[in-house]
């Protein structure tokens, strides 16, 4: 035994004189993270809590505002308004991208690639560049206006149907893309199976097809629920005097100055996107536990009569989100809606119009850019924090937690939060409130979720044993996250820097609270310019978002392609 032990080379001193350095500089980080995510996130939250148990001087009133908006005819209307409209949206939305999913997925249908881009265009576009188009369709001085006279029931496209419309619309691809996954993983050799059975094509949907994607269908439904629910620029552009919770915290706080009853609202807005959080992780920690490791990818086979079918109907879906989209372009350049269509860039005098003029485009372009360079670090170091190091679990988890939070926080509540929380005398940070660099803030908070967990999953593509052979090595574990784990992940870094540029761009719910005249942004110029009437300027700076989205997203595609081919070639046989 004496004569074997030594062969084991011992470890270097300053290797050992370094790890203490080495833990100490992970817990610095740990420590800056968690707090960086307290203040943006945590906070913000539990000022909104507390706020509403307080009046407007400031003095503590227990669960009297509760009581006080429970008792007005309002509550009752808008929950029951917000609840059904979302439930109605997500079931239209959930069926119709179900069926286009399983055209991608489960047939062979001819031009799925094109079909795949064409329904996830939406997401480059703000919801309310939906119910713009739908205003200059089905609106007073609308196109196809008297198409809404065969409807029944359905006499206005401002209410319920401009909502449901509009909400299905611009959550289609969300809800698509969770689906895409959900019937592209199926498993080839259930479909043998049951081929080798005799089972025809509609038994093997209802007995493989159906129950393999019902996780996938639940989470779907969940997403968009929440989205609906929580979404403002909907209701706000096209929902007339119909009443829903994310417009009531709207007038409470900005038609009347009464934060601590927007700040009720908000919590009461909290609790159904809660729940479906809840349920969604649930769901998902049950779908991952049952893959299996020995699945067999699904390849369909020809079927010219549902083949047909489905091209048929992916056609009519695709036409029906071009359509919108094109009339949304095709209003932003006309002269005078309806009287004088002869196409010109009137509408893009936006320094003529209410709004903020070009500084709120460039003011979002900022936004954007700032948004992506600082979520993508933020989201990379905290998923990195998370998963690769094995000391501080308790801290790390608690991490993790609060990286979660504001996936079940609406935008508009934590918008409000950030208003309470930062425009507070006591708080040091106060010189941020009005600021670009606040806004900036709340929207990485706001969408950080996704991209945390999204950077998660890429990190968890690499074995531990990276780690445990750079130790035993005595490597020091900065220079294995810049030569192994941050070139790994580039590819999915590059992803989510167009998460959140894109996001930035089109988000409303968030910001709406927050900028002063100086920072105004495109996405809240939408919204000014149509309660002014403006609805042509409105439209034309809803289509520039849009292209500007597309732009941004096309050079990031480029720029991940360049990555992929220069540091991922190891991935190729």
């Amino acid at each position: 035994m004496s004569a074997v032990m030594p062969t084991l080379a011992p470890r270097p001193v300053f290797s050992a004189l370094r790890l203490p350095a080495e833990r100490g500089l992970l817990g610095l980080l740990l420590g800056l993270a968690l707090l960086a995510l307290l203040i943006s996130i945590a906070l913000p939250v539990a000022a909104l809590l507390g706020m509403s148990f307080f009046d407007a001087k400031g003095q503590f009133t227990g669960l009297a505002n509760h009581w006080a908006y429970a008792a007005s005819p309002n509550m009752g209307r808008s929950l029951f308004n917000s609840l059904w409209l979302s439930l109605l949206s997500a079931a239209i939305c959930v069926g119709l991208a179900y069926g286009y999913a399983f055209a991608l997925t489960q047939t062979c249908m001819p031009g799925r690639r094109f079909f795949r881009a064409v329904a996830l265009v939406p997401v480059l576009a703000p919801s309310l560049l939906m119910a713009i188009s739908l205003i200059y369709l089905f609106g007073n001085q609308g196109l196809l206006k008297s198409w809404l006279m065969g409807l029944p029931g359905v006499s206005s496209i401002y209410g319920p149907f401009g909502i449901v419309t509009g909400s299905v619309l611009w959550t289609f691809p969300h809800a698509l893309l969770i689906l895409l996954t959900a019937l592209g993983t199926s498993d080839g050799r259930l479909y043998e199976a049951a081929a080798s059975l005799g089972a025809s094509r509609w038994r093997v949907f209802r007995s493989v097809t159906l129950p393999a994607s019902r996780y996938g269908l639940v989470i779907s439904f969940v997403v968009v629920f929440v989205l609906v629910i929580t979404d403002f620029g909907v209701p706000k552009v096209i929902g007339g005097n119909t009443q829903v919770l994310a417009t009531d915290i709207y007038k409470q706080v900005i038609g009347q100055q009464k934060l601590q009853m927007g700040a009720v609202v908000a919590l009461i807005l909290l609790l159904p996107a809660l729940l479906a959080f809840w349920v969604e992780q649930r769901l998902r920690a049950a779908q991952g536990a049952s893959l299996s490791v020995r699945a067999v990818p699904y390849q369909p086979q020809p079927y010219p009569l549902l083949d047909r079918a489905m091209l048929l109907y992916c056609s009519l879906i695709a036409a029906l989100l071009l359509a919108v989209l094109g009339v949304a372009v095709f209003a932003s350049l006309a002269t005078f809606w309806p009287y004088k269509l002869a196409p010109s860039l009137i509408n893009y005098q936006f320094d003529l119009m209410d709004g903020g003029g070009w500084a709120s485009y460039s003011n979002s372009l900022k936004l954007a850019l700032g948004t992506a360079l600082l979520g993508t670090a933020l989201s990379f170091l905290t998923a990195y924090l998370v998963e690769k190091p094995r000391q501080m679990a308790a801290v790390r988890k608690l991490l993790n937690a609060v990286a979660s939070l504001p996936m079940a926080v609406p935008g508009l509540a934590l918008g409000l939060g950030y208003i309470l929380f930062f425009n507070a005398a006591w708080n040091p940070l106060h010189f941020l409130y009005g600021s670009l660099g606040l806004l900036m803030i709340c929207t990485v908070a706001h969408f950080f979720s996704v991209a945390h967990i999204t950077q998660l999953s890429a990190l968890r593509q690499l074995d531990r044993e990276y780690e445990l052979v750079a130790e035993s090595l005595g490597v020091p574990f900065w220079k294995t996250l810049l030569r192994v784990h941050l070139p790994v992940s580039l590819p999915t870094l590059v992803q989510v820097a167009g998460y959140f540029f894109v996001n930035a761009l089109t988000t409303v719910s968030a910001v709406v609270f927050l900028y002063s005249p100086e920072t105004s942004l495109a996405s809240v110029a939408v919204l000014a310019m149509d309660d002014a009437g403006d609805i042509g300027p409105a439209a034309a700076m809803a289509v520039l978002i849009f292209a500007t989205a597309a732009v941004g997203r096309l050079v990031l595609a480029l720029l991940e392609r360049l990555l992929i081919n220069k540091t991922q070639r190891w991935r190729a046989r």
